[in-house]
């Protein structure tokens, strides 16, 4: 049986407030994550993923006081990233409400985190988020990116996806930075590229505008799920009218 495809909110905090962008700049104010993170719970998304966007580039600790009262409000899993550079991190993180921790600049500068990390955990649990930029000098066409898309880390991003996925991830969630905050869809081929070479679920994120753009990156990037920000932050679409949008072109998704 097909899994049911995924719609996942993402909050994306900076000092302790929601924040939404373009291209990881320009960030402007979005509400309070406990507010927001209990109306995306109440309103029917499947996940929620939290991002201290700022704890790797200010070389800080994630932000514990505002993942706890987030989980606090919620009753779906929840995924906390930002800041998480070794066991310890990852170990404070779960046991402050977080059913999953995301990994980025760390796990490009130890490898080996993702395999521990997988080991004490379960893979279930880690989630190495990769956030990539169009570049043809590599082999895939894209080039990862680290310390919040601001560091070209010099790895393929195809050939990153597929070592971490030998390396234990339970997941990856795959950005594009090109396109994040653009409103203009998802980078498809972005997407189907890694989605189609590695053995474990990607979620997709950068770009999300409408129903439409959910519905490709899922149908024709192969995605297992959707991550956005901006559309339900702002009210745009709600998460039961993309989900109504879905099932009516035969996307299987959760009540």
């Amino acid at each position: 049986m097909a899994l049911a495809k995924r719609i996942i909110p993402c909050l994306d905090v900076r000092d302790g407030r929601v924040v939404k962008g373009r291209r990881f700049t320009d960030l402007v104010d979005a509400g309070d994550p406990s507010q927001l993170a209990r109306r995306y719970s109440d309103e029917g998304a499947d996940e929620l993923v939290f991002l201290d966007i700022t704890a790797s580039l200010e070389k800080r600790k994630i932000l514990v006081k505002v993942v706890r009262s987030v989980a606090a409000e919620i009753d779906i899993p929840f995924t906390v990233g930002g800041g998480i550079r070794s066991q310890e991190d990852a170990e404070i993180v779960l046991h402050n409400g977080a059913d999953k921790v995301s990994i980025n600049t760390a796990a490009v500068e130890n490898p080996k985190l993702v395999q521990r990390l997988s080991e004490i955990y379960g893979s279930q649990c880690i989630v190495v988020a990769i956030d990539a930029k169009k570049d043809s000098s590599k082999p895939s066409g894209y080039h990862v990116y680290t310390h919040s898309g601001t560091k070209p880390s010099g790895l393929d991003a195809l050939e990153w996806a597929r070592k971490v996925d030998r390396l234990g991830a339970g997941e990856i969630l795959l950005t594009s930075i090109d396109m994040d905050g653009t409103k203009d869809g998802y980078d498809i081929e972005l997407t189907r590229t890694i989605a189609s070479s590695v053995s474990i679920p990607v979620i997709a994120s950068g770009g999300a505008g409408t129903p439409e753009h959910i519905y490709r990156v899922l149908a024709e990037g192969g995605a297992d799920a959707a991550l956005a920000a901006s559309i339900f932050h702002f009210n745009e679409y709600p998460i039961q009218t993309v989900k109504n949008f879905l099932r009516e072109r035969g996307v299987l998704v959760r009540s």
